[in-house]
């Protein structure tokens, strides 16, 4: 299963581990706030609160490791502090259990935030990036706590993994006030380019999938910041079709995996400005628009192999609830991409390196 995680900062920002199999959130009300595990792998889902003596500061991240254990990103005092939050027996009933694992020093103009989960389900990484170099660390996993893996020249946001094993992570890179994707060689500390779609344009990678090398792409190679799409290791130059760029401030959130070697067939889930949702594949000329459930941890989901699209949502009646769309039934489209704008430059192909051979 395919899953994005957005950059968590509320109460209400939802983590899905790679595996599908648990997710994790901050829930509560006001400051009361704690950490909380979903299980996503059986029958029906339910939620598990991981509360501690202490309630948890608004800013804390929280990210599902695939063994149940939750990791938690705290601010305290001078340093970022993680830790792993489990479920354990009491005598008095159920409690939590913490693990401490390290911590970063906090240092001014330096932010520290959470990484995607690691598609090997085990590890974490978190992003330090400061105005001239970026670095990641391994937050969990590790075996003397908190290690830096990779330094990159310039300040880096995003992160989208390109393998299954973790070992390939995308970076926007700003150098020089312009911004490109390029790929990190967690186990070398290498960086190579990744998008190169204009000389002078902003490239981002949004989303990719490992299976079919489909990536989600925005730039602002066709004039103005479009949604686009193309396919790692390919020599066909980056699409932006119209359909999406009727959309506005749309944003991929969850792509379906198990399409190997056939990306235009993906089915793509995007959060609409107005808080519905879009279905699109790379195929069709058209976005079907749906409304989102009540109480729908927006920007988060994951598809099925078999393309069907899970959304987790929270109600007063259900605390802890999945909902499920198919994607639609497309007519078959016209065998025609949609070409680049004739009035802006023609994007040339994504970068080969580190992907070819795909």
């Amino acid at each position: 299963m395919t899953v994005c995680a957005i950059e968590m900062t509320t109460a209400a920002a939802f983590t899905i581990a790679a595996d599908g199999s648990y997710a994790a959130r901050l829930a509560g009300e006001g400051e009361a706030l704690y950490a909380e595990r979903w299980t996503l792998g059986g029958p029906e889902p339910y939620a598990v609160p991981l509360p501690l003596a202490q309630p948890e500061d608004a800013g804390s991240e929280v990210l599902p490791l695939t063994d149940g254990r939750v990791l938690i990103h705290r601010r305290v005092a001078d340093r970022h502090a993680f830790a792993l939050l489990y479920p354990t027996g009491a005598e008095d009933g159920p409690s939590t259990g913490e693990l401490p694992l390290g911590g970063v020093d906090a240092q001014e103009g330096v932010r520290v935030r959470l990484l995607p989960p690691s598609p090997d389900g085990s590890g974490a990484f978190a992003l330090a990036a400061e105005d001239t170099v970026t670095t990641v660390w391994q937050v969990a996993g590790a075996p003397f706590g908190p290690q830096p893996v990779a330094r990159i020249p310039g300040r880096c946001s995003g992160g989208v993994w390109l393998d299954r094993a973790g070992r390939l992570l995308a970076l926007d890179r700003e150098l020089d006030g312009i911004t490109k994707s390029v790929a990190v060689d967690l186990g070398r500390g290498d960086v190579s380019p990744l998008l190169q779609i204009a000389e002078g344009s902003d490239d981002r990678l949004l989303l990719a999938d490992p299976d079919s090398g489909l990536l989600l792409i925005r730039s602002d190679a066709p004039g103005a910041p479009r949604l686009g799409w193309g396919v790692s290791g390919s020599s066909r130059p980056v699409r932006f079709p119209e359909c999406l760029a009727r959309l506005g401030d749309a944003y991929p959130f969850a792509v379906q995996p198990g399409q190997s070697l056939m990306p235009e067939t993906c089915g793509v889930a995007l959060r609409l400005p107005e808080g519905d949702i879009g279905l699109w594949r790379p195929a069709d000329r058209h976005v079907f628009r749906l409304g989102a459930p009540a109480g729908w941890l927006g920007g988060s989901g994951l598809w099925s192999p078999q393309g069907r699209l899970h959304l987790p949502y929270a109600t007063p009646e259900v605390p802890c609830g999945i909902v499920g769309m198919n994607l639609p039934v497309s007519p078959p489209p016209p065998v025609v991409l949609d070409p680049p704008a004739a009035t802006t430059p023609r994007p040339v192909p994504l970068q080969q390196a580190p992907l070819a051979g795909r």
